[in-house]
């Protein structure tokens, strides 16, 4: 049933993208304004270098209490061992992905590029169509 469905079919294209020397305050900005839980962070060429989640936002805040410093670039506060997805990979494979791994969210990559965002809830969506 999802295997022969595609990422790129499902995913969510345009994603919103930060770069790494992006001030961090902006782009929680950002991620609060577009509702999202987090977005990738790509270098000059469209290549996903990290990822910034709310978890590492909250990191952010964390750092402004402590040691009452405010702000900073994304790139200190970035995951940076990302799990990305290929557009061509199956429905199925992503979501297996998604119940072995903690992430709600993955960068989807083509040829190492940046082309869109697969969810939890774009594989529900595309069970819900099927069903």
């Amino acid at each position: 049933m999802l295997q022969s469905l595609h990422v790129k079919d499902y995913m969510s294209g345009d994603p919103l993208a930060f770069a790494p020397e992006m001030d961090v305050l902006d782009a929680i900005h950002q991620l609060i304004k577009h509702e999202m839980t987090g977005a990738p962070v790509i270098d000059h060429l469209g290549k996903v270098v990290g990822f910034l989640s709310e978890k590492d936002c909250l990191k952010v805040a964390l750092s402004a209490s402590y040691y009452e410093e405010r702000g900073g670039r994304v790139s200190e506060f970035m995951t940076r061992n990302v799990i990305t997805l290929e557009g061509d990979a199956s429905l199925t494979e992503a979501a297996e992905l998604f119940v072995s791994q903690p992430y709600r969210c993955y960068p989807v990559v083509s040829e190492s590029k940046l082309i869109g965002q697969l969810s939890r809830r774009n594989i529900l969506i595309a069970l819900e169509k099927l069903w």
